[in-house]
């Protein structure tokens, strides 16, 4: 997912590191992206220990039923490096980590870290966990998966190791042990434990054509085009899957987890920031799009088709009524369902905002 350091959000690293074990092609793109095309049974996930004797799943044997998708994702997601080549038959995508890393690129995250508190004022969590700033909406029950369209943006990230994310959350077990699944669009950096994208061993990419981490080509617009993403997270065969509008880019073993190796209890979906809090005051860094959700489509990023996957593997609509919305600080990015349901969006909810104002000044 994200790492090192950034600058404003639109840097481009300079230290190109080492090819990764197993590069069959290398490709450099105009921006400094550099994809290293990596023999598929030499990817990170295979490095893993619990991964030794593993069976590999190339495909998803089935989709789950019901799965609503926006007229507007195209069927493939389209990055920048892709104007600069293809990786080959039987390789996968990997790009490399820079001194620098680009603003919003897709991503993956899987963690064990302290469960999103949805009342994180005072969180006995500390400092760390009381830094990162929520607009989101959450479901509790028994799940197999969730989607969701996502409007994609560039927002402003004002700080070193500050972080803005759109994503979705797969949750199961206790707070001192929680496992997650994250999968979403991000603008720079998150510097916190967990494993991101193809830095740690274990999910497992069967798709050349997306790289995670790298670059999503379009982005939405002020009161203009905009641009969404979908995100789906499922189950098959004991595996979570991961696919990104049409295309399933890999899984994540069942056996990496203890409490997701059966079923999800949360899902949520959302906006997520770091506050670095330097000099005693709130963060500059946008959530979404930078604009609150009272200003509606085209100026507020939004979530549509929100669904989850039950137990029978089959995808229901999330009832706005179900959805429990929670904002850690309203003042400087706020959530708002919408009760509309009509005009192909299903269940909605637009989320974000400026962060750092006269009403938001810690």
């Amino acid at each position: 997912m994200l790492s090192d350091r950034f600058v404003d959000g639109r840097s481009i690293g300079t230290t190109k590191l080492v090819k990764h074990k197993g590069t069959i092609k290398t490709i450099e793109t105009e921006d400094g992206d550099i994809i290293d095309c990596v023999d598929f049974y030499q990817q990170p996930a295979f490095d893993h220990p619990l991964l030794k004797n593993h069976t590999i799943q190339m495909k998803p044997s089935s989709i789950p039923s019901d799965l609503k998708a926006n007229s507007s994702e195209p069927d493939q997601l389209f990055q920048n490096w892709h104007q600069s080549g293809q990786c080959p038959e039987a390789t996968i995508p990997i790009r490399r980590t820079q001194g620098n890393q680009h603003p919003r690129d897709l991503y993956h995250f899987k963690q064990r870290r302290a469960r999103l508190n949805h009342s994180l004022d005072g969180a006995s969590d500390g400092d760390v966990l009381s830094s990162h700033e929520y607009a989101t909406a959450y479901l509790g029950g028994n799940f197999h998966g969730a989607h969701a369209t996502i409007n994609v943006w560039q927002p402003t990230v004002s700080n070193d190791g500050e972080m803005s994310i759109g994503q979705i959350w797969v949750v199961a077990g206790p707070d001192d042990k929680v496992n997650t699944m994250e999968a979403g669009w991000r603008s720079d950096g998150y510097q916190n434990t967990g494993c991101h994208n193809l830095e740690c061993p274990g999910f497992v990419q069967t798709n050349k054509k997306v790289a995670l981490g790298s670059p999503i080509g379009d982005i939405s617009s002020y009161n203009s085009k905009q641009t969404n993403i979908g995100i789906t997270i499922y189950k098959n065969e004991g595996n979570w899957w991961l696919k990104v509008n049409d295309q399933p880019v890999g899984y994540w073993p069942s056996s990496l987890f203890t409490y997701l190796a059966n079923s999800a209890t949360e899902l949520t979906w959302g906006g997520e920031i770091y506050n670095s809090k330097i000099g005693g005051v709130h963060t500059k860094t946008q959530m979404g799009s930078g604009h609150f959700p009272s200003e509606g489509y085209g100026k507020a990023s939004y979530f549509r088709n929100i669904q989850y996957v039950d137990t029978n593997g089959i995808f229901k609509d999330v009832e706005a009524g179900q959805l429990t919305p929670d904002a850690t600080k309203p003042s400087c990015y706020n959530i708002n369902l919408q009760s509309d349901t009509s005009g192909g969006s299903g269940t909605n909810f637009y989320f974000g905002g400026p962060g750092y104002s006269d009403k938001c000044p810690k």
